[in-house]
């Protein structure tokens, strides 16, 4: 996040002006007519009453602006997505109440109930993201949680409760934790736990900011010290050692707000995108050797096209192009534009935003949560963008921008092209709002991606996909054997209706976020899936052939002691 200290960081004049005026090539028309698929806020009714809490009394304490994370996730392993919203509190001198995170359980029929309580999880702390991930590869997910120090690490005892076991974990860092993601970087089966930081905070060392040089305002991290990235790889045993040092995670100063594991040079290794505020984003190569090799600058996702570190939020690959491979989208601050990072598959990536149709529309908002998915079905990926600024008093100073901000949703056009689709969706899910994390999941078991947003200080919103489902789809459930239990890392390619598609099993995206964990295609029209070849993080290769749509399939790795298998049950069916 960046504002200046004397009213606000601006783009320059003339780059601004012609963001604003100049065109970009016209993107395919949509059809005339009412709108196929609308997102219809279900919140109230499908029971959730969760309300954020940041802590502010008038201090402007910069931790404030920064929460929370969502995730969508099947903690009961009863085949429905279930929610988890993470909350902060109140500061220590000006307490009000308990104000605790919340797990909602899909009872299914759209309806949720909060068992937050008896799964063992009403533990107040400052909190920020979530991830989730089968560290233990018993079969159901754990959560870790990222604050204002300590972090949290609950083992699922796959009972429906979860117990805090961050001391005999040693994963509890006690820094300014924002996102974190689960993944297997050194390929020994079991997930490894990276962790991003934000910078050096406490009430003691707050620094006074101000925007109108009359009253106080929320400082820029510019002004505060950036902290270091963490990685803990896994023992075995319910043990974690951090090797940040000797990986060379720790090696540059971060300031930190997003990350994705993904293998970008497709060597069967994972790799680590870390979207970084107002420093340059890093990537991690993973030289597999245990030792990651920092490329952010050399790969060309470091900067902006313009050589500008941005402030940087929210982040998630995906190919979205069809090229086969992964590509990367930022969320960045107002006057900045969204970033699509395309992967040229040279080790080198560039900037398509502008001539996507991403960076005109997305010039004036903040944008915090930001993630690929198929919302229509139509087998390519589209992106949505959680939006928000950080000032509540911001349009006293730039007249064009504002607090609440209402989201974008790009739908993609094909060829690399994509539209803003957010005011063909319906009305409500354009509502202006504060938002933060944002995730996406099939909550109501139809097939199609529904959306989870966060905001700050604020309701969490639930928006159902409806019509999404009138295209064809499959769902792809990993379980590793010699890989990781959840499969993460897994590179699957599908071919179906004359098209090849390419898919990443992934845990953590977007900002302090995550969605569900099952691989869904888009089919379109497609009847058919012809043959689906999987690259488990093992380096085996496993493949399928005339699997159904419409369904969620478990798909088991081949291993020794476990043949390879195959079972299959419609949308919000148990195991």
């Amino acid at each position: 996040m960046r504002l200046s200290r004397r009213g606000g960081r601006l783009a320059a004049p003339a780059l601004l002006a012609a963001a604003l005026v100049s065109p970009l090539p016209a993107a395919p028309a949509r059809a005339a007519g009412p709108p196929a698929i609308v997102f219809r806020d279900i919140t109230a009714q499908a029971g959730i009453r969760f309300k954020h809490n940041n802590g502010a009394f008038g201090k402007k304490y910069l931790p404030e602006t920064m929460g929370s994370g969502a995730a969508v996730l099947d903690f009961d392993g009863d085949g429905r997505v279930d929610i988890f919203l993470v909350n902060s509190s109140d500061w220590p001198e000006r307490r009000r109440g308990r104000t605790l995170p919340a797990l909602y359980r899909n009872l299914g029929g759209g309806k949720f109930k909060d068992v937050t309580a008896e799964a063992g999880l009403a533990r107040e702390l400052y909190g920020m993201g979530v991830a989730g991930g089968d560290y233990d590869n018993d079969g159901d997910v754990d959560l870790y949680l990222t604050a204002l120090g300590p972090n949290r690490l609950y083992r699922n005892d796959g009972k429906g409760r979860f117990a805090d076991v961050t001391e005999q974990a040693g994963v509890g860092h006690p820094g300014f934790g924002t996102s974190a993601t689960w993944a297997d970087t050194d390929n020994d089966g079991d997930l490894d736990l990276f962790v991003a930081n934000y910078v050096e905070w406490n009430p003691k060392n707050d620094i006074y900011c101000s925007l109108d040089g009359r009253k106080k305002s929320y400082c820029t991290p510019e002004s505060y010290t950036g902290q270091r990235c963490v990685l803990y790889r896994n023992d075995g045993g319910g043990r974690f050692t951090d090797v940040s040092r000797e990986s060379g995670v720790a090696g540059p100063v971060a300031k930190a707000l997003g990350v994705v594991a993904f293998d970008y040079d497709e060597d069967g290794r994972i790799d680590i995108a870390v979207a970084n505020d107002t420093q340059p984003n890093f990537l991690f190569k993973n030289r597999g050797d245990g030792t990651f090799a920092e490329v952010g600058a050399l790969t060309g996702v470091a900067f902006s096209e313009d050589g500008v570190a941005r402030g940087a939020m929210g982040i998630d690959a995906a190919d979205y192009d069809g090229s086969g491979r992964p590509s990367l989208v930022i969320g960045n601050f107002s006057n900045e534009m969204v970033a699509l990072y395309h992967n040229e598959g040279t080790g080198f990536f560039i900037d398509q935003a502008p001539v996507a149709g991403l960076g005109k529309a997305s010039l004036l908002t903040l944008a915090f949560g930001c993630f690929f998915f198929d919302y229509d079905l139509d087998g390519q990926p589209d992106i949505f963008v959680a939006n928000g600024h950080v000032e509540d008093d911001i349009n006293s100073v730039q007249k064009w921008v504002t607090y609440a901000q209402p989201p974008h949703l790009f739908r993609n056009a094909g060829g690399g092209r994509f539209e803003e689709a957010t005011a063909a969706v319906g009305d409500e899910l354009k509502r202006p709002v504060v938002a933060r994390g944002a995730a996406w999941g099939d909550v109501d078991a139809d097939g199609d991606p529904d959306l989870l947003t966060a905001t700050n200080n604020g309701p969490a919103t639930l928006y159902r996909n409806d019509g999404g489902e009138k295209n064809r789809w499959i769902a792809l459930r990993l379980r590793g054997t010699k890989s990781n239990r959840d499969g993460f890392g897994a590179r699957i390619t599908l071919a179906a209706g004359g098209r090849t598609q390419r898919g990443f099993a992934k845990a953590s995206s977007s900002y302090c976020s995550q969605s569900q964990k099952e691989v869904l295609f888009g089919l379109g029209s497609a009847a058919r899936v012809e043959r689906i070849d999987i690259l488990w993080p093992s380096g085996r290769t496993q493949t399928l052939k005339d699997l159904a749509p419409g369904r969620v399939h478990e798909i088991t790795e081949p291993g020794r002691k476990e043949a390879p298998g195959l079972s299959s049950r419609p949308a919000g069916a148990s195991w």
